[in-house]
């Protein structure tokens, strides 16, 4: 197939049952392919996908490998020119993969691209995971075009040129096959959260463009498998944000600044510890501690000589002073 759309699913049988049937409608005339692989479920997923659903390739894994896991272990079953990378719980409109893939015949320096991503129950308005595609500060915290911490913009048309970003969300994310078999798919350290910023930084750095094509739009429901203020959720952001930078910066700023950023981070991760900590939230606190022990474990150390590539979407500023200010 030149497209296949791999769908990973733990326990979201409603979802496949809402969302799967516009999927499937979306790639008709099309030399495309609808996967789900199933995490593990234990929901009647597996079930549902047999009875209704037999025209999809299902590939079943035997456990929640997360979302990295997952996804590599289900496209090293895969053969296509285009992967995209769909969450079970959005709404694609029916022109949204031939964007996607017309924009990446056309500029074949792309390695990934994404549309935009919008709120399912209020469509006028950005959704909460990525938007418009999105930056990283001069700290190294993401954040996107279209939300600057929880404050989400309306759809005003403000992003509807394509543009260069430094990631776009893994909720929906097409890849050149080539480019995910070269940097070896996503990190499998991550689990869950932030590894769609960890790949397309790392495709930047190997040379590839990351692009947004606000042309194909999807409409996401979000929070489908973590809630927002989860603690687990929290420790997997603390802890994905500090192997981002590891693995990331010394490529893009060099080894010494890698190395000062990381640290400084670390103290300021410690700062909003004991914050939460004087506010009674010590769930909050207990994840940001248990996030720095596991990536103290997982960390491989900052390697490199000297920076390599200058990387679009990052910016030299602090998401935070201009979020404080703009709240003034």
């Amino acid at each position: 197939m030149e497209t296949a759309v791999v769908i990973l699913n733990w326990n979201t049988r409603d979802y496949l049952e809402r969302f799967l049937p516009g999927v499937i409608r979306s790639c008709r005339g099309m030399e495309a392919e609808v996967v789900v692989a199933d995490n593990g479920s234990t929901d009647g997923s597996l079930q549902l996908l047999a009875e209704r659903f037999p025209e999809v390739r299902c590939i079943a894994l035997e456990e929640n490998y997360g979302f990295t896991g997952g996804y590599n272990r289900a496209l090293a079953e895969v053969e296509a020119e285009y992967y995209v990378l769909l969450n079970t719980d959005a709404e694609v409109a029916p022109d949204w993969l031939a964007v996607l893939r017309d924009w990446m015949k056309l500029h074949p320096r792309c390695g990934v691209c994404g549309p935009k991503l919008l709120d399912f129950s209020e469509r006028g308005r950005f959704e909460y995971a990525g938007a418009a595609g999105g930056y990283v500060d001069r700290l190294g915290y993401p954040f996107c075009r279209g939300r600057v911490m929880h404050k989400v913009a309306r759809d005003r048309g403000q992003y509807d040129r394509p543009a260069q970003v430094l990631w776009v969300s893994g909720a929906c994310l097409m890849v050149r096959s080539s480019v995910w078999k070269q940097l070896g798919g996503l990190d499998d350290r991550f689990f869950a959260h932030m590894e769609e910023i960890d790949f397309c930084w790392r495709a930047q750095l190997a040379g590839w463009t990351v692009e947004v094509v606000p042309k194909a739009r999807v409409y996401h429901v979000g929070g489908g498998t973590l809630a927002t203020d989860s603690p687990f959720k929290m420790k997997l952001n603390y802890r994905n944000n500090l192997l981002l930078l590891e693995n990331n910066l010394p490529g893009t700023v060099g080894p010494v600044r890698a190395r000062l950023l990381l640290g400084l981070r670390r103290l300021l991760d410690l700062g909003s510890a004991l914050v939460y900590r004087l506010q009674g939230k010590k769930e909050y606190a207990r994840s940001v501690l248990e996030a720095h022990r596991e990536f103290r474990q997982l960390r491989r150390g900052v390697h490199g000589k000297k920076a390599a590539v200058r990387v679009k979407g990052r910016k030299f500023f602090s998401i935070f002073v201009r979020y404080l200010i703009a709240s003034v």
